[in-house]
């Protein structure tokens, strides 16, 4: 069964648009792994979407399911420094049969914003602003498109690629797939894993 079928549970647009300290039950494929994103948000949480829309579980247990995996998740709506979240708990978290590959939306870089946020994306721009360390929350770099610079934000996921990051320059061209997040007041895509990050 696609998500949505089961009238009792919202779309994810419609439960992202309901008040902090909403209690919410979202269903839909996990397009960010558990615990990749650990290393700025402070846990070990996840993301998914389904046909409407993406949001991050916060969570502090660590679970463990692939990217795909149908996750069915009924907590407390939140945001965090202004990002949209689902504050759960493992005993809220239930893995659902059934899996899907997310497609990631074709966005401008211009176009990262409120609507994307929480959503799969990809973006392709030449990189305005070079490697800057964050650490211990991650790496910056900048791209644009033509319609506006986005901040690419880019946790310390395991294999993290480093060196290919530092050694980019503003001549060069880069699509980035990842979550579209936002942080305080600047919205930025958050690569999952190495292969998120290709080189033009």
């Amino acid at each position: 069964a696609a998500c949505g079928d089961d009238p009792a549970v919202p779309a994810v647009a419609q439960a992202r648009a309901q008040a902090n300290g909403t209690t919410a039950t979202v269903d839909g494929y996990v397009t960010v792994a558990p615990g990749a994103f650990e290393s700025a948000m402070g846990d070990p949480g996840f993301a998914l979407q389904d046909d409407s829309g993406g949001i991050y579980v916060k969570i502090t247990s660590r679970l463990t399911f692939p990217l795909g995996s149908r996750v069915r998740v009924t907590r407390t709506l939140a945001e965090q420094a202004k990002f949209r979240i689902l504050s759960a708990e493992q005993a809220s978290v239930q893995q659902l049969s059934g899996s899907r590959t997310v497609i990631p939306e074709n966005v401008t870089t211009g176009g990262v914003g409120e609507a994307t946020e929480g959503k799969l994306v990809r973006v392709t721009g030449r990189v305005t602003k070079t490697f800057f360390d964050d650490s211990p929350y991650g790496y910056k770099l900048y791209v644009n498109d033509g319609s506006g610079e986005v901040q690419i934000f880019v946790h310390l996921f395991p294999g993290v690629p480093t060196s290919t990051l530092r050694a980019l320059t503003t001549a060069q061209t880069i699509q980035v797939t990842g979550l579209s997040a936002q942080y305080e007041s600047t919205y930025e895509v958050a690569p999952r894993q190495a292969a998120d990050i290709v080189v033009k």
